[in-house]
């Protein structure tokens, strides 16, 4: 079972060339490798036969999650199967929030084209209004964004300056995987960049380790999903990764996101596009290894390098989960935030329909809504949470401001590609054989 494709690994290691790129180079003028044109209208002029976004009208998933496509959610042996979660009535959220179509408040204009997702909500991240959704309450895999829930728990309980030993078994997990090696040292600061910024499993296991191990750091996850009204909600791993009752909504996601805006950390992880990662020594078990120095991870999500105003989200993917999203970007003083679930890369990539409806959602008037998020928990988000600025240089100095931004990285990628795509081939062509 594959938590992420291989190319969405390579986004944290394009990091060790943007290092480079940016200081040798940082003058060019190179447009987006991604672009991303804000839509005039509310159809498309592709040439590609047309997509039909995935109906949802019967509530076909009001209970439970698609049926799996591998073994990934069968129990061990011994252990029961999970029975479905309770649907709350009335639904959280407002009446209309209990519709499993396409919500809309009245006299909304229409959707943007080419949405492959088949649920999404956009809400405003300060106040709590729903703008606008399609099945808010259907329940999907989560993916890696039920990392924010990990975050959640272990930004509020572990001591960021502690320093963990990585071990074999961090190093073993399934998917993707950061680079913790055994015996390497890292803060729980670092931790969390690897968490939040590469989607690291590695990291992941290192931190439920702290927390008591998967199961207990599971229950605290879930704990904190009730203690939120998040009643859609069920993690089986703290990473993602697909397993037995595994469920949210693009509702209870947004609720979580929310939550963790509320932990200044979170904000200024997701806002980052760099760090730098320790390395770790070599492993006296294996005649001629030797150290394996640190390198620069960066950030996997290309909305924030391609959108106006991009605040930061998490991505995620399963095979059973598809592609899966939530961010937030600001404009004119309005903060909201997009989550996507069961999306695929056609016809856009997940992280441009996202942009298409954060534009639809800024366009609305600013009174619309068709429901509310729950007041529980931490305190409103305000819109003073600090965001982080983009790291400096090696040198010390920040991005010249007349640069446009995100060029560094963009002058990375370009510089990247030869070597980039040599080294997925092949190291595609081994996941392939063993698979994640």
């Amino acid at each position: 079972m594959k938590i992420r494709d291989f190319g969405v690994r390579a986004a944290c290691m394009l990091g060790a060339f943007a290092a480079v790129a940016a200081l040798a180079a940082p003058a060019l003028a190179i447009p987006p490798i991604e672009p991303y044109d804000p839509p005039t209208t509310g159809s498309s002029t592709t040439t590609t036969p047309p997509f039909t976004t995935p109906n949802t009208d019967s509530c076909p998933q009001r209970t439970l999650p698609p049926p799996p496509i591998d073994t990934s959610e069968v129990p061990a042996p011994g252990e029961p199967t999970p029975s479905p979660l309770p649907v709350p009535s009335p639904a959280i959220g407002g009446e209309r929030l209990g519709e499993c179509g396409v919500v809309l408040p009245t006299g909304a204009p229409a959707l943007p084209a080419d949405i492959s997702a088949t649920s999404w909500m956009v809400s405003d991240l300060d106040t709590g209004r729903v703008l606008a959704a399609k099945d808010p309450h259907g329940r999907y895999r989560p993916a890696s964004t039920i990392k924010v829930a990990l975050a959640i728990v272990a930004l509020r309980t572990l001591d960021l300056d502690d320093v963990v030993v990585g071990t074999q078994a961090d190093a073993d997990v399934d998917g993707t995987r950061v680079g913790i090696g055994p015996g390497g040292r890292y803060t729980n600061r670092q931790l969390m960049q690897a968490l939040i910024m590469c989607s690291g499993n590695d990291a992941a296991h290192a931190i439920a380790a702290q927390l008591g191990g998967d199961e207990a750091t599971v229950a605290k996850m879930n704990a904190v999903a009730k203690s939120l009204r998040a009643m859609d909600t069920r993690a089986a791993t703290p990473s993602g990764l697909d397993g037995p009752g595994m469920s949210t909504s693009a509702y209870d996601l947004s609720v979580l996101f929310r939550e963790a805006m509320n932990i200044p950390l979170f904000a200024e992880l997701i806002h980052t596009e760099q760090v730098d990662f320790p390395g770790y020594p070599a492993n006296p078990k294996i005649p001629g290894d030797e150290d394996h120095p640190g390198f620069p991870i960066a950030n996997d999500n290309q909305l924030l390098y391609n959108y106006a105003g991009a605040i930061g989200g998490k991505t995620g993917f399963t095979d059973d989960a598809r592609q899966t999203f939530v961010a937030a970007a600001e404009r004119d003083g309005h903060r909201l935030v997009v989550t996507l679930l069961k999306a695929d890369v056609l016809p856009e990539r997940p992280w441009v329909q996202a942009a298409r409806l954060l534009d639809y959602g800024f366009a609305l008037d600013s009174a619309a809504r068709v429901g509310k998020l729950p007041e529980t928990g931490s305190e409103a988000v305000q819109p003073t949470v600090p965001l982080a600025s983009p790291p400096p240089r090696a040198d010390s100095t920040q991005v010249a401001s007349e640069q446009p931004a995100h060029q560094g990285a963009r002058v990375a990628t370009l510089l990247a590609i030869p070597l980039v795509a040599v080294g997925l081939l092949l190291w595609g062509r081994r996941m392939m054989r063993r698979g994640r």
